[in-house]
């Protein structure tokens, strides 16, 4: 593996975005599957998830992303990972016996990320981008945001870079762990055996995470694990029926009303009156937070 590894960086240098690489690549594959799974529920008479200007949005978002991520790779990210790496404390090498060590920390940075990206106004902007379609089918994984790069994603994987996993492996890593996710965002398949429910982030645990019922709200974070959902304790099963969304629902289809409308909204909290630290307590804060009205003064 780390012979591999030498060969890439000098076949196709050091700065190279392996995650969007191995996402692009499997392109095809996620346009099968949600081939498959349309001709799954339109067999049901279940096509009510299937909004064909909800998909082509979707299909939009994805490769606005794409583009959008790998220019930021090129521009500053790749830079700024390999000064992490620079600066780490080991070398791990990848081997039969780190590799599964190593994608479980991937699993645990990423559940993080998710979990910030929920409770931290900053991150949503970019994540609220996922969330906001109303139908929930295979392209839906598709719909991301072009700010995950400015907001800052690759932060929550320096930890690894730092104790010595070279970057590529990580977000290759990264990259399968988001392949797996695409083929959970589903109706088509119900719950699964209890063991594998216990274990792993499946369908129909990623449906509850995308709900916006009240009970679903901020649970199950996890990628291909739904273990750290349940250590500590933001796992939720599915049992309602999921009602997909957000809470402050955007209703539009156009690109750039979807990726910068919650960025815009956040700024413009900041820039109302107050102190300081009122105003920049809207970056940090969740994203449901509002500042307390301010008592009417008694009159003279």
């Amino acid at each position: 593996m780390n012979d591999l590894i030498v060969w890439m960086e000098a076949t196709f240098g050091a700065h190279i975005e392996w995650k969007q690489v191995v996402l692009i690549g499997m392109t095809p594959l996620f346009l099968v599957g949600f081939a498959i799974e349309w001709q799954i529920m339109r067999k049901r008479g279940a096509r009510q998830q299937f909004y064909w200007k909800d998909i082509l949005t979707n299909l939009t978002l994805g490769s606005s992303y794409q583009l959008f991520e790998l220019a930021a790779h090129v521009i500053f990210v790749g830079a700024a990972v390999f000064w992490f790496w620079d600066q780490r404390f080991f070398t791990i090498p990848v081997n039969g016996w780190t590799l599964l060590p190593i994608f479980l920390g991937v699993e645990f940075c990423y559940y993080w990320f998710h979990r910030c990206s929920h409770r931290v106004r900053w991150f949503w902007t970019a994540h609220v981008v996922h969330h906001s379609g109303e139908h929930m089918n295979m392209t839906t994984a598709m719909r991301q945001s072009m700010l995950y790069s400015i907001t800052g994603w690759w932060l929550f994987f320096m930890p690894l870079v730092l104790l010595g996993v070279h970057p590529a492996v990580v977000f290759i890593l990264y990259a399968c762990n988001l392949v797996y996710q695409f083929f959970i965002h589903t109706e088509s398949v119900g719950k699964l055996h209890p063991v594998l429910e216990y274990l792993f982030d499946t369908p129909s645990n990623h449906r509850a995470h995308h709900g916006r019922n009240d009970c679903y709200i901020d649970r199950n974070y996890g990628g291909v694990l739904i273990i750290f959902d349940r250590l500590f304790g933001t796992y939720v099963e599915e049992r309602e029926t999921v009602d997909y969304g957000i809470k402050r629902q955007v209703h539009s289809h156009n690109p750039l009303t979807l990726n910068f409308h919650e960025f815009i909204a956040m700024w413009c909290d900041v820039a109302q009156p107050g102190s300081v630290m009122q105003r920049l307590k809207h970056l940090w804060a969740p994203p449901e937070y509002e500042r307390e009205a301010r008592p009417e003064r008694e009159p003279a």
